[in-house]
This record gives C-alpha cells, structure tokens and sequence, in this order.
C-alpha cells in the first residue's frame, strides 16, 4: 500500500502586526502581562480589510508547493481546515483552486474547528492509499478569525489571530510516512464556544447582527483540565498504534491556544518542554493554521531530520480532538 509523506510546507500570515500594547490602550487596562504570562503571546496578526481566507491560503500553498518541488498543475486534490471560510458556501478548496489554477484537483472544505489541520492531514494521506490516481494533496489549515471577534470582549478579541499553514502530501513506498492517527469528540461541548449565527440554527437578521450574535463567543466554560487530561491520552494512543514508545517522539505541534496546557500534557507524558515547538509568541492563537504554521515554522527553523517521530495534536471547537503521528 502506499504511504503519504509530507513533502513540502509552507505558512504565512498577514503583514499587519497587532502588538499587546495595542490591547492596553484599547482597554485602558494591562492586558500585556497576562498574555505574555499566561499564554505565551507576544502579538498577533490580523488580516486588511482587502482580504479573505483564500487569500491567507494561496501564500502559503505556493510556499508548501515551491518546497515540493512541484506546481498547482501537480495537485490532484485540495483540502482546506478552516471554521472561517470565504462563504458559507461554495467551499474555500474552490476559490483555492480558481486563484491557484490547479485546474486538475478536486477540492472539499473540512470543518473541525482547531483540529481541522490534523484532521484533514489524515483525511489527505487516506486518499493517497486508496486511490492510485491521487498522488499530491495540498492540506492547508486557515484561519481569518479578526472579521469575526468582538471588541468589547478583550478576554477573547485578545488571543485570536490570523494564518495558514500548508503542506503538500505526496505518495511513496519507500518509507512510514504518516502512520497513525486518533480522533476523539466531546460533542455535550457543542455549544460552549463558537460562532453561532449565520447557519440554520440562526440565520442573519438585524437583530442577530444588533446583538452581536454573528461574532465568536463562549457561552460556556469549557472545564480547564479538559486539554491536560485528554492531550497526554491522545499522544499514547496514537504512538501504540503506530508501535512507537510515545518517549521517543522528537517532535510535538500541539494547538497553540494555551501554553498552559502544552507544558501540563509534556510534564505529564514527562518529556522535556522543549519537544513541543511554540509560535504563538509571533502569532497569536491562529486556530485551524496553527499546527500547520508551527510545523512549517520549524521546518524552516532546521529542527526536524530524516527520520525523526513526530506527534501532531489538534484541539477545538466541538468539542473536536485529532492526533497524528508521521516519521519525517
């Protein structure tokens, strides 16, 4: 059977840079020490008033694909992550595939909120073992969550930013590739935190649009130990199946939402801190692109080698969980 490997990446996030400083005076309070403390974010970036989530999505497709060695023309399917697309409908892979002219690909959104960038990783590598005629995937997690934050709430306009982080998937035989994945879902969490407005639940009107319920919010607390107790689980189950010692992963990308919660699932697997690699300190929390930004990040960084292990944890809205582990 074939396998699919991880050929190129790519990630970008827009030029506008919105500091923590920028919070203080908006809010007139210190917003800077908590986020700096407590959640490892330093600033963020928002996209311009010009853009959409493709356009976040085709930078760093073409960067993922100029590290592939290989064109638009190349690709036979386009999935994108993302819970902040152009349109309710058609689907972002379209518009992706349009701006791209990768006229040859077939395209489908996958909506797992956070998670979606690992979710649709192994969604991409089960095409590439099952059907021969696929042989390059473009997987891209996006993420334009500015157009939907309110600015009266500082506790959640704070943290979210904008990004995409891409790679191409393509097929080999000569060696493990992507190997294993595990999905788990808390879907009672459904309604603790999202954007509620807009589907057929709650279509626009004005009075959805005068309350503000078109914007992201969280209703509900989800428990703080849910990413501490569910992370470490997710890591070891998906290193059994893929017959590894969950010790002797190299490398962890973990949602960038909370830093908290990244070094509580390494001290409690009891790994060193620095296995998981961080960018929310340049980012921001960039959601669905994160995973694929921070990988990116790294391998631009000269942190992986051929051969290492590689555990990747996606956490989000839902609540929706992913993990997938690959040998580099």
């Amino acid at each position: 059977m074939a396998q699919a490997f991880i050929a190129g990446t790519g990630h970008y996030a827009p030029e506008k840079i919105v500091k923590n400083q920028f919070f203080n005076d908006l809010y007139k309070k210190d917003i800077d020490t908590f986020l700096r403390e407590q959640r490892n974010i330093f600033e963020r970036r928002w996209m311009n008033s010009n853009q959409s989530t493709s356009d976040l999505v085709v930078p760093a497709a073409e960067m993922a694909l100029k590290n592939a060695g290989l064109t638009a023309q190349d690709l036979d399917l386009i999935l994108i992550a993302t819970d902040t697309p152009d349109y309710l409908s058609p689907s972002t892979a379209a518009v992706v595939q349009h701006k791209m002219k990768a006229t040859k690909a077939g395209t489908f959104d996958i909506n797992a909120a956070c998670a979606g960038f690992v979710t649709a990783l192994d969604t991409g590598r089960r095409y590439i073992q099952t059907d021969k005629s696929i042989q390059n995937v473009l997987v891209v997690g996006a993420y334009a969550m500015s157009r939907w934050l309110n600015l009266e709430d500082y506790k959640i306009a704070t943290l979210f930013a904008d990004g995409a982080g891409a790679v191409v998937l393509k097929s080999t035989d000569k060696f493990a590739g992507i190997i294993s994945a595990t999905y788990k879902s808390i879907g009672e969490y459904h309604d603790y935190m999202g954007i509620y407005a807009g589907g057929s639940y709650k279509p626009f009107n004005q009075d959805v649009l005068d309350k503000k319920e078109h914007l992201l919010t969280f209703p509900k607390r989800i428990p703080p130990e849910t990413n501490g107790l569910h992370w470490p689980s997710l890591v070891t189950q998906t290193a059994e199946k893929a017959g590894w010692n969950y010790r002797d992963i190299n490398h962890f990308f973990i949602t960038q939402f909370n830093i908290q919660s990244i070094n509580e699932t390494m001290d409690k697997l009891e790994l060193p801190r620095d296995r998981a690699h961080l960018i929310m300190q340049n980012y921001g929390y960039t959601g669905s692109a994160s995973i694929g930004m921070c990988l990116s990040d790294a391998v631009q960084d000269k942190k992986l080698k051929k051969g290492d292990k590689v555990m990747l944890v996606g956490s989000g809205g839902g609540l929706s969980m992913a993990a997938v582990a690959l040998e580099w």
